[in-house]
């Protein structure tokens, strides 16, 4: 199983962690209600994980700039 992790807002990969002894409790899954699960994580059907976070670039943009969030891709 691999988990990738992409920012949310740009696309860009920020990493990933591949190994068959990775669980979900690890990575810190099971602190995430319901509704956060199924906004950040996504699994593929070869079993992969792809978990979408905010990269630094997005984040400092958001932050410098917080009308951002209320356009629907604000960082394409």
């Amino acid at each position: 199983m691999a988990v990738n992790y992409i920012c949310r807002h740009c696309k860009t990969s920020i990493g990933s962690i591949d190994g068959p002894s990775v669980t979900e409790q690890q990575l810190g899954f099971h602190f995430l209600t319901p509704e956060e699960r199924n906004d950040i994580i996504a699994y593929d059907s070869n079993g992969d994980v792809t978990v979408k976070v905010v990269c630094d670039y997005c984040n400092e943009a958001l932050n410098t700039n917080p009308d951002l969030l209320l356009v629907s891709n604000p960082l394409q």
